[in-house]
C-alpha cells in the first residue's frame, strides 16, 4: 500500500507526465517514415505528382515544403527539420555544403529549366527580347513579375538575363518582386501584372498565362536544380527518397512537366 503522505505529490506527478506525453505527441512533427523535403516552389506540380508513386513504391510518405531556395536555405542553417533539399539553382546549395549541412556524397544534378517570359492577355503578340526597348514598351504603366532579383534563383536568373540583353536599367524601377517564381507567376495569372519572368515549367502548369518569349540560354547561368540529403538526416526512408527522384517514374514525371533531366 502506498505510504497515505504520498498521495498529494503523487497526482499533480501523474497530471505532469500526462502533460508532457500531451506536449511531446502534439509536438512530434513526423513519424519516423515520413520524409521531409525542402523544395524550390517552380517544383510544386511535379512533386506533388511524384508522391502518390514514391508512396506507393517504398511504403514511406513524402511531406513537401515548397518556398523560394533562399528562404529555404536559410531555413535549414536555421535548424529546421528538413531530410533533403532541392533547391533551384547551385548557388544556394553550395551555401549549405560549405557549412557542412550536405551528407557527403548524396549531392546530384537533378533537373534543368528554360526561363520564359510570361503575359496574362491570351493575344498578347510574341514579344523580341533582342530590342531592348521593346519589353519597356510592353510593360506600358504596368510591372513586371519576378521573383526577388537579389536573392530567388529565378529573380536572379531574371536580372542576369535582362542585363545581357541591355533592358534591366529601364524595367529595374517597374519591377514587383515576390519571395518565388510561383508568386509572381500569380501576378501575371491573376491579371496583377501584365508581363512575368518565370520558369518554362511554370508556365505549363498555368493556363491563365502564355508564353510570349524565351530568354536565350546564353544570356543567364545555366538552370540547375540540385538535390542532397542534409545532414543529421540519412536514413532509410531519406535514401529511398533520394533514390526515388532519380528513377525512371520520376524522369517520365519531369520531363512531363518540361523539366530537363540531368539525373543521369
Amino acid at each position: 500500500m502506498r505510504p497515505p503522505g504520498l498521495a498529494p505529490i503523487i497526482r499533480p506527478m501523474r497530471k505532469l507526465a500526462r502533460l508532457v506525453a500531451l506536449c511531446l505527441a502534439v509536438a512530434a512533427p513526423a513519424r519516423a517514415d515520413d520524409v521531409v523535403i525542402f523544395a524550390a516552389a517552380s517544383l510544386k506540380t511535379a512533386l506533388d505528382a511524384l508522391g502518390p508513386g514514391f508512396e506507393a513504391e517504398t511504403g514511406h510518405r513524402a511531406l513537401v515544403s515548397y518556398a523560394g531556395s533562399s528562404q529555404l536555405a536559410r531555413q535549414i542553417e536555421a535548424g529546421a527539420p528538413a531530410d533533403l533539399f532541392l533547391s533551384a539553382d547551385t548557388a544556394w546549395m553550395d551555401v549549405l555544403e560549405a557549412s557542412g549541412r550536405l551528407v557527403p556524397g548524396t549531392r546530384r544534378d537533378l533537373l534543368g529549366n528554360r526561363l520564359v517570359l510570361v503575359a496574362h492577355d491570351a493575344d498578347a503578340p510574341p514579344l523580341d527580347l533582342a530590342d531592348p526597348a521593346a519589353l519597356p514598351e510592353r510593360l506600358g504603366t504596368g510591372r513586371l513579375a519576378i521573383a526577388l532579383v537579389d536573392a530567388v534563383p529565378a529573380g536572379r536568373y531574371g536580372k542576369a538575363a535582362l542585363t545581357a540583353l541591355g533592358a534591366w536599367d529601364a524595367v529595374a524601377p517597374r519591377l514587383a518582386e515576390t519571395d518565388n517564381v510561383r508568386a509572381a507567376l500569380a501576378l501575371v495569372a491573376t491579371g496583377a501584372a501584365p508581363l512575368g519572368v518565370v520558369y518554362a515549367t511554370d508556365a505549363a502548369a498555368e493556363p491563365r498565362v502564355h508564353i510570349v518569349a524565351a530568354f536565350p540560354e546564353t544570356s543567364h547561368p545555366p538552370i540547375v536544380y540540385p538535390v542532397a540529403l542534409l545532414a543529421g538526416h540519412d536514413t532509410r526512408a531519406t535514401r529511398a527518397c533520394l533514390a526515388y527522384l532519380q528513377s525512371p517514374a520520376a524522369r517520365a514525371i519531369f520531363e512531363g512537366q518540361g523539366f530537363a533531366w540531368l539525373g543521369d
